[in-house]
């Protein structure tokens, strides 16, 4: 095999035929657990044990070698020492093999030696187009086709129900803890599978598979690190165009010890921070705990996307009411009351209910009949909610748990284009009945709410990102700008800046000065000076042409005096900039993602208070909108205590300007840092009063 399979791993999660090279007649060892998964749970294709020292394995048949089984072989498992793997590798493409499992460890995880043989390792994939899962992995399980090509002992304790969750771990050992968990909550897997150390066959490979899979509704991933960011970003973008939702688990919030930078984006930008920016920008859910995986995973599995974000709240208990109504709100979700007309109706039969929203029935729900399906009809058709939370406290376990369900999954039914969750404690029986109606079952109804939300966020990111139209590249000098330089270098690319000119002696300022119109600022101009205000390199509120002209002298001489080995350009003269809203605009090159924009309010607390939001470059205007929309502080820009709203769309337009030059600059450009960036009043505009571009310099 000479073309390599890129776009399809078919043969790794439905193979025809399965050779187990390193194979043991023992069904406890490594080679010989998956032999024993196969026989056991009904695999139907043909099974080849490789070993040359018996004739039988498990009453199988077996090979000396595997290119001596002399038949097509859709997938090899090689459970053999490290010293012997590479080699069995070599003889698997010799052979044809499609597709391996790689169990073995001891490479890049212990060292530089075992590296440079899973680099050979990644080369014979290449070379041969035989896809290659590990080393150092746990397999593959996916229960449609019997396949069990692992030797974790979670199988054999058990095997979970055939489902539509799709589960991707980087972690052997957390992906065997969630194989347990899911069989544990009754919760259905369509596929699992482990990477390992990724030598060819990445997460990314096997989110890209899921994607195009017919039985997978939705994928929950344990990520620790990607290596390729431009894949997995062209896969989850795949995704949301595909309406395949995804569920991550990401760990690892290391900063990349970018504090020292010269940058405030740097100092903010964190490799936690990118990956958060690339699961929100590309609509992945990031869970923060594993529980919150599964439940997001199995409302997406048993209850489907929601049409929009409006919920109700229906309870017989007031404290759980506001329990749901405090977990809804902090979600941003529309809580909107009930209907006048809907809520008269239920004060009708209950004087003493609560009907806004939450719904509170109190315990007259356990005495008329009634009372239950007018709820659901009035907060259904009349208030139109999107999604409907029930609290019954503990009744799924009394005598009225079947009729709950019953009425919940006729519901479900009538308004199939809804979102329903039951919230109770339900008998094995009653919750397969839920599931199999389509309705949620939660315990906890704050958990209910919380996916839910989940739910409304997939149904809204459900678009491929906009098309941004690319720059031609972007020539960058080979050194780092100095102001005048860098603002020249944004008007260029179409972001706004603030009028200015840089004079060479105090003659020229005072001149500029008045026609700019006082007050005026003036700055130091140094490609090597760029933080000026550290060294007094800024004078600010100049009133008439002498105070300029003697600014000019002074900030030289202050220059002079603190870095004397500088370059001096000249004195920077602008206007004085009165109102609107000091910004933070800034970009940063992440060694895994390439560049990323980041956006906050201005000012000297934006590094302590790490009020930004991030976005891989380039991107279109919604997305800048929904940039803007992300940070805490975002009312401030609507008009605070009597000022008035900002320039939003200059300001989105700054931001789509600036993403479209960092992705067009390429790897030269290191970091753009425009601060202050003043948002003027709606209809005036937007303009950047400084900012700092950070080139590689080219080696000698």
């Amino acid at each position: 095999m000479t073309t390599r399979q890129a776009n399809s791993l078919d043969t790794l999660f439905r193979p025809k035929s399965i050779a187990v090279i390193g194979a043991s007649a023992t069904p406890t060892k490594i080679g010989g657990v998956p032999i024993a998964h196969l026989l056991r749970y009904g695999y139907r294709g043909d099974i080849f044990p490789i070993n040359p020292q018996h004739q039988t394995i498990q009453d199988l048949r077996a090979y000396p070698d595997v290119r001596a089984v002399g038949k097509d072989i859709d997938l090899a498992i090689v459970a053999v020492p490290a010293a012997i793997a590479l080699n069995a590798l070599k003889q698997a493409a010799e052979a044809n093999v499609k597709s391996v499992v790689l169990f073995t460890s001891g490479f890049a995880e212990v060292g530089e030696t075992g590296a440079i043989v899973q680099r050979q390792i990644g080369a014979l994939a290449r070379t041969s187009g035989m896809r290659i899962l590990g080393p150092n992995c746990l397999g593959v399980m996916s229960g449609e086709s019997g396949v069990y090509a692992t030797f974790s002992p979670v199988a054999g304790t058990g095997i979970v129900k055939q489902g539509n969750i799709g589960l991707v771990s980087q972690s052997g050992a957390f992906g065997g803890f969630a194989y347990s968990l899911a069989r544990e909550r009754g919760i259905g897997l369509s596929h699992w599978v482990t990477t390992g150390n990724e030598a060819d066959v990445d997460m990314s490979d096997c989110l890209d598979w899921m994607i195009d899979d017919a039985s997978t509704r939705v994928i929950l991933a344990y990520m620790e690190g990607c290596r390729d960011g431009a894949k997995l970003v062209r896969v989850l973008d795949k995704a949301r165009a595909a309406r395949k939702p995804i569920v991550i688990v990401k760990v690892g919030r290391t900063d990349l010890g970018a504090a020292a930078a010269a940058s405030h984006t740097a100092a903010l930008a964190g490799a936690d921070a990118i990956y958060d920016a690339v699961f929100k920008q590309y609509g992945v859910h990031r869970a923060a705990t594993i529980d919150e995986a599964f439940d997001v995973a199995y409302a997406v599995s048993v209850g489907g996307l929601p049409r929009g974000r409006s919920i109700g709240m229906l309870t017989a208990s007031g404290g759980a009411g506001v329990l749901m109504a405090d977990e809804a709100a902090s979600l941003g979700l529309d809580a909107r009351e009930m209907p006048e007309h809907a809520q008269k109706q239920i004060l009708a039969r209950v004087a003493f209910a609560s009907a806004r929203n939450p719904v509170d029935v109190t315990a007259q729900i356990t005495t008329d009949e009634e009372l239950l399906p007018l709820s659901y009809r009035l907060m259904l058709e009349d208030a139109n909610y999107d999604n409907l939370v029930i609290f019954q406290s503990a009744a799924g376990l009394s005598p009225r748990g079947p009729e709950l369900v019953q009425q919940a999954v006729e519901m479900r039914a009538k308004y199939p284009d809804r979102v329903i969750a039951l919230s109770s404690l339900f008998t094995p029986e009653l919750h397969r009945q839920l599931d199999d109606g389509k309705v949620l079952a939660f315990a906890d109804p704050s958990r209910a709410v919380r996916a839910i939300a989940a739910l409304a966020g997939f149904a809204a990111s459900g678009v491929s990102a906009e098309k941004v139209a690319a720059l031609s590249a972007v020539q960058l000098a080979d050194a780092t700008l100095s102001e005048a330089g860098a603002l020249a270098a944004l008007q260029a690319a179409g972001i706004p800046v603030m009028p200015h000119q840089v004079a060479t002696d105090g003659a020229e300022a005072a001149a500029a000065a008045e026609r700019l119109g006082f007050p005026v600022v003036a700055k130091i101009v140094s490609p090597d000076i760029l933080h000026k205000t550290e060294i007094g390199g800024v004078l600010l509120n100049l009133q008439d042409k002498d105070q300029v002209a003697k600014a000019f002298d002074e900030l030289t001489a202050r220059a002079k005096q603190a870095k004397p080995h500088a370059r001096i350009e000249g004195v920077l003269i602008a206007p004085m900039i009165k109102g609107g809203v000091e910004c933070i605009l800034g970009m940063q090159r992440d060694p895994v993602f390439g560049p990323v924009v980041m956006f906050g309010l201005g000012g000297i607390l934006v590094e302590a208070l790490r009020d930004v939001s991030f976005r891989l470059a380039p991107f279109g205007k919604a997305e800048a909108h929904r940039m803007i929309d992300s940070i805490k502080a975002r009312a401030v820009l609507d008009g605070w205590r009597g000022a008035p709203a900002a320039d939003i769309d200059a300001l989105s337009d700054a931001l789509v300007a600036l993403s479209r030059y960092a992705a067009a600059a390429g790897d030269k450009l290191e970091s753009i840092d425009i601060n202050p960036f003043v948002v003027l009043p709606k209809g005036k505009g937007a303009m950047a009063l400084d900012a700092v571009l950070v080139i590689k310099q080219s080696k000698p």
